[in-house]
């Protein structure tokens, strides 16, 4: 029961998800831990988002590394600018080779492999959201 309590949080998560099935499943989640979850379906759409809400704070961006049109690496580096040092989670349900081409099995990147509960998923989500904050 201590370890659900320390799992919870209410910072603001961007979640940039293609598949729609996935990315509810990862709001409901994440929404059930206390966080505010804020949903798009690719990069351009996330990226509209935070220009539109460009004064409220988002903590942690949770972005699919391969999506159609624009990678979840090109959407930091686009996002960058705008929101620097904004803790990032990658997520992907390919392999290491598909990924590692996209420069996200760097050290010092958080990863996590599809699929995965939704425990797994909000202790990670905790680990990087305290990381920020040491």
């Amino acid at each position: 029961f201590g370890e659900s309590k320390s799992l919870k949080g209410n910072e603001t998560i961007l979640l940039v998800e293609d598949e729609e099935m996935v990315r509810n499943l990862i709001y409901e989640s994440l929404e059930n831990f206390g966080y505010n979850v804020k949903k798009a379906e690719n990069g351009k759409k996330a990226i509209n988002y935070c220009k539109k809400n460009n004064e409220m704070p988002i903590h942690l961006l949770i972005t699919d590394v391969i999506m159609p049109d624009m990678s979840g690496k090109e959407l930091v580096e686009r996002l960058d600018g705008e929101h620097l040092g904004l803790p990032v989670l990658y997520i992907s349900g390919y392999t290491g080779d598909a990924i590692g081409k996209h420069g996200v099995l760097e050290e010092g990147v958080n990863f996590l492999q599809k699929p995965f509960t939704p425990q797994v998923l909000a202790k990670k989500v905790r680990e990087v959201l305290d990381l920020k904050s040491v």
